[in-house]
């Protein structure tokens, strides 16, 4: 287990910490910030782009948890205060977000309590979102005077559909779980003591499929519509001269006929 709570930054606050723990076939990320409710700071985005690297480098599904009841608050609103122009045009959350949905692998983020702004744009960055009870969903960058930039604006639409996203983006509002399991931003609605155990099993699921086949979906369903069927049939000519695919294959139909036969 990598990622200890830092030390105090100069202001006297508890930057936020990533709390990284490499099993065999995935990776569990917890954020851990209680003194900020786990505010997005320059630190945990340091500490993402580490993490995004070691699973590019050896892709391994992730799963993407908040400690404390809060998955995370939103950006620190103090480092955000002082950010100018130029910061803004190096999109310092916007960029890292999204190296977290080109992750090679499915990630999947647990969300328990509020995931707000930033908080919200990182889970929306993930493949699979599951929830509690007392989760809710909101993004309210707009009366801050600015707009949810890291990936919210259009994200989220995508998810949703653009009539809720324009209520969560422009009219404040907040999305509480059973919202969100209707409008499928999240796949399911769990206890709190089961949300990792539920985001394990779904993790599970995902590693029963070929791993190549995964990683080239992934990027499938990046592409924009000019790619397809074009994309699809490349990535479908270099899955077809896998050994994977030959013993997947005949392992179906040995399981069908013994069905057949019995």
């Amino acid at each position: 287990m990598t990622g200890a709570p830092p030390a105090s930054s100069t202001d006297g606050r508890t930057p936020t910490a990533l709390v990284v723990e490499e099993l065999d076939d995935r990776v569990v990320a917890t954020v851990h910030g209680p003194a900020t409710r786990n505010a997005i700071d320059a630190e945990l985005v340091d500490a993402l782009h580490e993490l995004c690297g070691r699973l590019e480098r050896e892709p391994r599904p992730l799963l993407l948890a908040g400690g404390d009841g809060v998955f995370a608050s939103g950006a620190d609103i103090r480092q955000l205060r002082d950010r100018r122009r130029d910061d803004a045009l190096r999109g310092i959350n916007s960029g890292v977000f999204d190296r977290v949905a080109k992750l090679p692998l499915p990630t999947v983020a647990a969300v328990d309590g509020h995931a707000l702004g930033g908080g919200a744009e990182l889970a929306y960055a993930c493949d699979f979102r599951i929830a509690t009870a007392r989760t809710r969903f909101g993004n309210p960058e707009a009366g801050l005077g600015i707009l949810a930039a890291a990936g919210a604006s259009w994200r989220l639409r995508d998810l949703v559909g653009e009539p809720l996203a324009k209520e969560v983006l422009l009219a404040g509002r907040v999305l509480d779980a059973q919202e969100c399991l209707a409008a499928h931003l999240v796949t399911e609605v769990v206890e709190v003591a089961d949300l990792l155990p539920a985001a394990h099993r779904l993790l599970d699921r995902v590693l029963r499929n070929g791993v190549l086949a995964l990683r080239l979906t992934k990027l499938a369903l990046r592409m924009p519509p000019g790619a397809h069927p074009a994309f699809d049939d490349v990535a479908q000519a270099v899955l077809f001269e896998t050994e994977e695919k030959h013993a997947r294959m005949t392992a179906f139909l040995e399981r069908r006929g013994k069905r057949e036969d019995a």
